[in-house]
């Protein structure tokens, strides 16, 4: 594998004290059943975590705009009780489209927990909705910024198959067809066919100018992408439309997270078959690009440790530029595999003008809702807070 890192000490990540007093008080909020757990979070966690004085998300550079990370929202969708967060998440981004300057908001995919199970297959002790339901749920999460913001959302390994990824069937076109979002017309430029041979956005191509006259081109691509998408995704990058673009590859499987040292994944054991994971994807389609600047995925969690949830590195391709490559799926922060699907938790990117440097930052519009946990609505540490150059 081609390629030189930078691993810094900073991720996207939650206290080992945050991560129990968080989640209890986001099972609240979520209207979840209150048990007197809650005297588990003391007084003096309270104040140690608590700010002087809650400040919203605001640009920092007025001229910045802002990129959101929406994570794996499978473990909202798979419940009913949990669905909510996850619509407030996409009403919350929504909301604050123009405060921010919203350029476009990437779902890292598992959109849902199983693409293709019915009342037979359903495995009640861990879910309490069919596949049909989970992709209405999702459906309806993000038709709140349908019309409103050129969103892109990229397939999992939960998204194919029937449990996660015995094959390349998925229901994701039927829910989320091209002419689905009117916000995509002269962004959406081209989708690439799938292996049924149907244009599908499991792979497609956005471009985005910012209001300085930058041009971004981000490129979606399915989970452990066949060699067919690579060959695509290549070739769009090299058109001389888009050699001067700062492309953005969003991919479902791609960065393991700090406990695994922000390596690149490897192989995997899905049954699925004609498949690229990370290394191959690095090898084949970024390394070898001039014009790939960042990588952004999810896939990767644990259920205790919250440095297992979240990676970042910095690689040189073969120009010597800086690829940055980012890892954040927050599923598990919220009470494990089973609890609250994450704590509301999303990653705010605030890009300079130039295109030089970026500020990265974790921010729960599910705890902001209420002044008695606003304080718990930021992750201040250096990991959740940082900022990285652009070359």
């Amino acid at each position: 594998m081609n390629t030189e890192s930078k691993n810094t000490n900073q991720s996207g990540g939650f206290s080992r004290r945050q991560f129990l007093g968080k989640s209890i008080l986001a099972s609240a909020l979520a209207g979840t059943w209150l048990t007197n757990s809650i005297t588990s979070v003391k007084a003096e966690d309270k104040a140690e975590n608590k700010p002087a004085e809650y400040k919203a998300p605001e640009l920092s550079d007025k001229d910045a705009f802002s990129i959101v990370v929406i994570p794996d929202t499978q473990t909202y969708i798979k419940t009913a009780r949990n669905q909510g967060i996850c619509e407030l998440m996409t009403a919350w981004i929504a909301e604050n489209i123009q405060k921010l300057n919203i350029l476009t908001a990437l779902q890292v995919g598992d959109l849902v927990e199983r693409n293709g199970i019915t009342e037979e297959d359903l495995e009640t002790k861990i879910m309490d909705q069919i596949s049909s339901q989970q992709w209405n749920a999702i459906s309806a999460a993000m038709s709140r910024l349908d019309g409103k913001l050129p969103y892109v959302v990229c397939t999992g390994n939960h998204d194919y198959g029937i449990r996660a990824a015995e094959n390349r069937t998925t229901q994701f076109p039927t829910y989320f067809p091209a002419y689905r979002n009117t916000a995509w017309k002269g962004v959406l430029v081209e989708c690439c066919p799938n292996c049924f041979n149907v244009k599908t956005l499991e792979n497609a191509a956005y471009e985005f100018t910012t209001k300085q006259g930058k041009k971004i081109l981000v490129i979606s691509l399915q989970f452990a992408p066949a060699d067919f998408a690579i060959e695509w995704a290549k070739k769009v990058v090299a058109r001389e439309e888009y050699k001067d673009h700062f492309v953005i590859i969003l991919t479902h499987s791609y960065l393991r997270s700090y406990l695994e040292d922000c390596k690149i994944g490897g192989k995997e054991g899905y049954k699925v078959t004609d498949v690229n994971y990370g290394e191959d994807i690095w090898n084949k389609l970024i390394y070898p690009a001039d014009n790939i600047r960042m990588v952004i995925c999810g896939h990767i969690a644990h259920p205790t440790d919250p440095k297992g949830n979240v990676g970042f590195r910095q690689s040189k391709n073969h120009a010597g530029k800086t690829v940055s490559q980012m890892l954040f799926d927050t599923q598990t922060v919220g009470g494990g595999w089973h609890g609250n699907g994450g704590d509301g938790w999303l990653r705010l990117l605030e890009f300079s003008p130039d295109l030089k440097t970026v500020k990265a930052k974790t921010f729960s519009p599910l705890f902001a809702i209420s002044p008695s946990t606003q304080y718990l609505a930021w992750g201040h540490e250096d990991y959740n807070e940082f900022e990285f150059a652009l070359d």
